[in-house]
Parts: C-alpha cells; structure tokens; sequence
C-alpha cells in the first residue's frame, strides 16, 4: 500500500483499517527473531486517548526479559552475522527494511493512531516518510564508515579504524513512536550493533512491528529486538546491564539524569540523551510576512498536540508587533487546530496520549492563571470529546519568564507570548532557560539573523522558519536538553568507536 494511496483515504476507511489491526495485533516480546511472552507473565494494557478504550494487552519485561533480549542480541553481534556481514548486503538489507515498511504502511499508519493519539494525516504526511527516509539515508552511510592511516616513520605503519561498539540499547519516547525508534536504530544498525529497543510503554505497537520487518526484510534474529515494559523496571535493566554498550535515551531531563547515574553504577557505557525543551520563537519588529510567521508559530506548538520535545512553546514577540502577532496567530489556530477524531483525515489536532497527560497539561495552565497570565483562548478542554485526554488549544498573554508556563516543559498544546523591547532582551529571555534545544528567529535583518544563531544556546536555530530540516541537519541540544545528536552521518559514527593499530615493519632499507 503506497502512501499516495493512504493520503486518499476518508474516516470510514481509516476506522476499517484501524478494525483490521486490531484483530491481528501482536502484543509480545520481540527477541530473538520471534514474538514471546514476559518471563514474570507481566502486562501492560495501551491505552486509545481518544475514546479510553484499550487498543491491546502487552507482554511487560522484566528484567529477567531484559537480560535475555541483551544475550540475544550480544550473541548475534559476536556471530558476526550482523556485525561482520559485507556492508553492501547490510545496506540491501536496510533498503528491504524500508520497502517493508512502505508495503505496511496502512498497518502501521493506524497502529500509531490508535495507540498514542496522533492524528492519521500526521502519521502518513509526515512520520512515515521520515521513517523511511531515516532508513534509507543511514544505509546509504554504511560504506561510507571509514578510517585512516596516519603518517608515520618508514618502518611503522599506523591505522585508524572504526568498529560497532557491540549492544546498544535505546529506550525511545511516545510521542513519536515510530521515528524516534528509528532515529536509534537505524543508525545503531548502520554501524554494526545489535539492537535492544524499549520502547514507551504508552504506545510500543509499531515498534514491535519495525522488528519483525526488519526479520523479514532479512535481518538475522537477535539483531533487532524489542522488550515493551516499564520504564522503571525494563528501562532501568536495560540501562544498568553490564552487556550494553551504551544507552541511547529519548525522554525527559530527570529521567535523563538517571541513565547517567545507571551507566556509572553499570559499566560506564556510553550515554546519549535527548530531552526536554522549553524553545523560544523570537518574531523581532521587522518579522517577514507577519501572516506567514504566525502560521508557522501555531504548526511549531500546536502540531502534534504541543507533544514535541522542540516545541516552540516560548513567543517572544516585539512590542511594536505584539497585537497583530498576537491576532494573527489566534484566527490561525481557530482555523487550523480544531480538535477531531485522529482517525479522520481531516483532523490537526487529537488527543493527548493519556488521561494522566491531560490532566498535567490542565494543571499547568491553571498554573498559569493564578500567576498572572491571561488566556487568550483555549485553556479547557472539548465538550464533544469528553471521553478522550484532550486539551484545547491555549494561548497565554502578559507572560513573565519566571512564571511556571514559561519555566516548565508542558508538553501539550500551550504556547506563552512574551513581549520584548529589542534584540539584546530577547535573546536575554530566550537563554534564560535550563534547556536548549531549539530557537526560532525572524527577521529581515541578516546582521541580527546572524546575532542571534551565535548568542542563542540552543543546538538547533531555525531562522525564518521553524521546525524545518533534512537528513543532513543533527538535531539535538545544549544544557539539559541532552548531549545526543540524532539524523546526519554523525549519528553513525557516534555508535562506533575508534581502534588503532600500530605496526612495527622490517627494518627500513
């Protein structure tokens, strides 16, 4: 089933796929190759957000669980099967990966709808093209792993080479299931480790099925497995086992720090966080299509529920453009984010993707109420959707940047407008903060344009836009927002590590 023939789809045909999954699904382990149950029996039922009705009961890992899919997978990286395989036919089978995702589209299209809440026409416009891509560029950067010979006296010979560093283990988030998965598999596979992803125990239906398409598409058993479960229990066994050479994490700060604290009580196994973000979207009095710049604020915090961890959750707006902005940018939201069902093509905006986010969310913008803040709109929740964990979309005014709204990562769909004065208190506000992911600027100015990417701490500047990119653009961040970089041939090469060899020759004639 091709994409273009999804993007044709209407609700009655989105509802009978999402009927036809459901039947099938699988709800075990993947190690090894094969579907299993949790050694404990544990289980862990997902939850739909936007109806409360549960979409499937999952095998839970324990660590028990965890230890096994790690000796799995240690044991296909030491058979060489993987790691040893020729890197044009790792790359064929990568490419066949991606075919396999692409024939299952519709599959998992509906899978991620129905597990986390994201609407479907946000899964087939956006994640599963990225997905595939995410694929297709990690394994065209197989051969292109290189080493180097150094230059040295006449009767040595010195080399630099790289070699996979062995297990990793990737604990991936919910909010993006499928593509945050990939962003550490793929890569991680790419270089010649195996694989042991835990996935959010909130949404791991896709994930599950990434393995098994990948076994298909060729991949030995043991190099790609998947233990759904418990942070706190499978993340935590995953983290604090001994076989794993490193941890690759998606998450939020604190839970973040703790992969630090398990890799130094384990076997200092290399650490790459990806975190929170708190991101400030700087429109300066000179903003370029004021029309457009709006627009482009309300994708950056409202797409995808406000539950991205770049969000441009902070709109730091010049006062001599602050009424229109502000105007502009709420006809935009009543426009664009009405909530819906996520299984109607039709709709921007869904649920939240628990009861228990939903309930977060609220609290904070209660937060911000009796802070101070005015609610332009939004701040409640949809009447006709009681039974789901929506959240209307929310505009803050008269925002400080010591208030809560402002201080902490919300991850729902609430934007804060701070009024400035001029550059140096915008990029001031815009770096007060403990994270630094992500930064929006516009401006007509290219002196300014440049100012700001320099002073602005963030690992990901995005000038007359937002959120936009490639394969080739490393998307991590500075300060608490983490030390990863994900996509870009870096990427590759961060799951590798580094072997030299010095060779004494025959003495020299």
């Amino acid at each position: 089933m091709s994409l273009d023939a999804l993007r044709q789809y209407d609700r009655n045909r989105w509802q009978a796929a999402a009927r036809a999954v459901l039947k099938d699904l699988r709800t075990g382990l993947f190690i090894d190759g094969d579907y299993c149950d949790a050694a404990g029996g544990g289980r862990i039922v997902s939850i739909n957000p936007a109806n409360g009705e549960a979409v499937g009961e999952f095998a839970s890992a324990g660590t028990e669980d965890v230890d096994r899919a790690v000796r799995s997978a240690r044991k296909a990286f030491l058979s060489g099967t993987w790691s040893r395989r020729a890197p044009r036919e790792r790359m064929e089978v990568m490419y066949r990966w991606r075919e396999q995702i692409g024939q299952h589209a519709e599959e998992l299209a509906a899978l991620e709808t129905l597990d986390m809440g994201k609407p479907v026409r946000d899964v087939v416009a956006g994640d599963l093209p990225a997905v595939m891509e995410t694929i297709q560029f990690m394994a065209e950067c197989i051969d292109k792993i290189e080493g180097s010979v150094t230059s040295t006296a006449s009767d040595v010979m010195h080399f630099v080479m790289r070699e996979p560093l062995g297990v990793v283990g990737a604990i991936s988030p919910w909010n993006y299931p499928m593509l945050m998965g990939v962003w550490k598999v793929a890569p991680a596979l790419a270089a010649g480790n195996c694989v042991v992803l835990k996935p959010a125990e909130q949404a791991p239906a896709s994930c599950l099925k990434l393995a098994e398409l990948f076994v298909e598409a060729g991949g030995p058993p043991g190099v790609f497995n998947v233990v759904n479960g418990i942070g706190e229990v499978a993340g935590r066994a995953l983290a604090l086992h001994g076989d794993v050479a490193k941890i690759s994490f998606t998450g939020s700060t604190e839970v973040g720090k703790l992969m630090l604290v398990y890799a130094g009580q384990s076997n200092m196994k290399r650490v790459a966080l990806e975190c929170g973000g708190k991101s400030p979207h700087i429109f300066l009095a000179d903003t370029p299509d004021l029309q457009r710049a709006a627009a482009v604020a309300c994708s950056g915090i409202y797409c995808n529920m406000g539950e991205m961890c770049n969000a441009g959750s902070r709109l730091l707006v010049a006062a001599e453009i602050h009424d229109e902005f502000v105007e502009r940018f709420a006809a935009e939201s009543r426009r664009a984010y009405l909530p819906g069902d996520p299984l109607d093509p039709a709709t921007r905006l869904g649920p939240l993707v628990t009861r228990e986010a939903q309930q977060r969310v609220l609290g904070l913008i209660d937060s911000g109420r009796r802070q101070g803040a005015k609610v332009m709109f939004g701040g409640d929740t949809p009447g006709q959707f009681a039974a789901g964990a929506y959240v209307n979309p929310t505009l803050f005014t008269d925002v400080r940047n010591d208030m809560t709204i402002a201080r902490e990562e919300i991850f729902g769909p609430v934007a804060s407008v701070i009024r400035f004065r001029d550059l140096d208190e915008a990029l001031r506000l815009a770096n007060d903060t403990i994270y630094g992911l992500a930064a929006g600027i516009w401006t007509t100015d290219l002196n300014k344009a440049h100012r700001a990417i320099r002073e602005l701490e963030a690992g990901l500047v995005y000038v007359n836009c937002y959120d936009e990119g490639d394969m080739t653009q490393p998307f991590g961040g500075y300060k608490q927002s983490g030390n990863a970089r994900d996509k870009c041939f870096d990427s590759v090469l961060s799951y590798t590590q580094q072997k030299s060899a010095w060779i004494r020759l025959s003495e020299a004639h």
